[in-house]
């Protein structure tokens, strides 16, 4: 996605013309008689005296001397400075090392350095607001490490305990109860829950909050939309793209193509098998909560449906897809398929492969009567509950997320790429309403749904192995199992999985 500190002037005091001024006189007065001539005063002769000679002198005045003799001169006294002047050094001293230690040097702040994890961003992304953070909290320092996928979460833990691990990091929406060892509180002192919540979608409140806490900051919103190929389309004589999924249902059989053979040549949509469709899970989610399941009852009549429909699209001979189509997104980019369901950021993938791709973006068809639902993927930033300089940590992702702040992140990144991460402050919302590309992702704001299903957030954990689960239930019925029976051993596992990671 977008900071202030005001100058304070400085505050110059003026004479107060109502202050009483002490008066003085100009001249000296003169003794004058009753005409205002000055009086002549006689001058006083002192009376003859006698001068004394110097041996009476000499004998009048004590003398002071040591015990060799020799005068002494106030020598009590120039001791007594001596003491009083180490004295005032000594107190001195210690008054600056009392400051020095307690305060840091009379309010100085100790020089700090903040390791942070990114993964998706290069360090160039954010060096410009690194750089204007400094500018004024010059003693912390920010070390942006953009980190591996693979295996992240893993070591994500265990650095984090043995003490190498970051301040800072970034986890997907779904990881929480997979981090809870390492991820730390946001302090109201530096956003409170409603501020929170004023600022951030509904998705962002829910997947982030545990008891009356919240542990991440996001800088992005994002999750499933539907890509089309708006040429194939009209092709077919479709000059809109399905708004429901009924009208999906009758527009893909109007696109899909076959060889005489049978073959697909070119596909409505990439729905029915796993291997060759990329964020297979992340749909079949979708359809599950969208017939009114959960992970939770995967052997409950909904998900029965929700399986039964999704395989319809891969079953001969009315197939629309199969497992002989290259990857739904290779299959789009080469013009193969008109619709697939993915996150906003395939889209870069396409157009930097296929620039000249007539493609646009919608939101998720709802089913007829039913509210619009769609599944988040997206990430979020956290700081370590090992950090030593937790404060300091959330005080630079609060600056992150401000309005400003957000702004300059996503210009940045839309210098190199198509559109920045999808604003997640509600009130930068409209500055994306219009665009072609994640316009849908806000539309589809208040509808998100979070579901550990994602395709690929490599966790090693939860998503992983809800999505293995999942892979088999799908595959084994094309292999004659019965769709109750393959979701029973799927719902096995995943309650499983939900146990060790105390999911309720």
């Amino acid at each position: 996605m977008v900071d202030d500190n005001p100058i304070e002037a400085q505050n110059q005091s003026t004479p107060d013309p109502n202050a009483e001024v002490e008066s003085h006189p100009v001249f000296e007065s003169v003794p004058t008689d009753s005409v205002g001539v000055p009086v002549e005063v006689p001058e006083e002769v002192a009376p003859e005296v006698a001068t004394p000679s110097q041996e009476e002198i000499a004998q009048t005045v004590p003398q002071m001397t040591g015990d060799d003799g020799s005068p002494v001169i106030y020598k009590e006294s120039r001791n007594l400075i001596f003491f009083i002047g180490a004295g005032v050094i000594f107190f001195i001293i210690l008054l600056f090392i009392f400051l020095k230690v307690f305060f840091g040097g009379a309010g100085a702040k100790k020089d700090i350095t903040l390791t942070y994890w990114g993964l998706w961003e290069e360090k160039e992304v954010f060096e410009p607001l690194i750089e204007e953070y400094r500018k004024k909290n010059p003693h912390v320092k920010i070390d942006y490490i953009k980190m591996s996928p693979q295996d992240y979460r893993d070591k994500l833990l265990t650095r984090g305990k043995n003490g190498t691990g970051p301040d800072m990091y970034r986890f997907h929406n779904t990881w929480l109860p997979e981090i809870k060892e390492v991820a730390s509180p946001l302090p109201r002192s530096i956003m409170s829950s409603d501020e929170f919540e004023k600022t951030f979608y509904k998705i962002h409140q829910t997947d982030l909050k545990v008891g009356n806490d919240y542990y991440g900051l996001p800088l992005e919103i994002d999750g499933l939309v539907m890509i089309y190929n708006d040429g194939l389309l009209k092709k077919s004589g479709i000059l809109k793209p399905p708004a429901t999924w009924d009208e999906l249902l009758t527009d893909v059989v109007k696109i899909s193509v076959k060889g005489t053979n049978g073959e697909i040549i070119t596909s409505g949509v990439a729905l029915g098998t796993t291997a060759n469709i990329d964020h297979f899970s992340d749909i079949f989610a979708l359809m599950l909560i969208q017939n009114g399941g959960s992970l939770r009852k995967l052997n409950e009549p909904e998900a029965i449906g929700a399986l039964e429909s999704y395989r319809k699209f891969a079953e001969t001979p009315n197939n629309i897809w199969d497992e002989n189509m290259p990857s739904s997104t290779l299959s789009f980019i080469q013009e193969k398929v008109a619709i697939i369901f993915a996150p906003s950021w395939q889209v870069m993938v396409i157009k930097a492969t296929n620039p000249d791709i007539a493609l646009k973006v919608a939101a998720i068809p709802p089913i007829p009567g039913a509210n619009r639902v769609s599944i988040a993927n997206y990430w979020v930033e956290g700081v370590s509950r090992y950090s030593k300089n937790q404060l300091e940590a959330w005080k630079f992702l609060k600056f992150l997320t401000e309005k400003e702040n957000m702004t300059k992140l996503y210009e940045t990144q839309a210098k190199t790429r198509l559109f920045g991460e999808p604003y997640s402050r509600v009130d930068l919302a409209p500055f994306l309403a219009q665009n072609e590309y994640i316009g849908a992702v806000v539309q589809q704001g208040d509808s998100y749904v979070s579901v550990p299903a994602i395709y690929r957030t490599y966790d090693n954990g939860l998503n992983d192995g809800v999505v293995k689960y999942l892979e088999n239930a799908i595959n084994a019925t094309i292999t004659g199992v019965t769709p109750l029976e393959a979701l029973g051993t799927a719902k096995t596992g995943v309650d499983a999985l939900f146990s060790q990671f105390n999911i309720r």
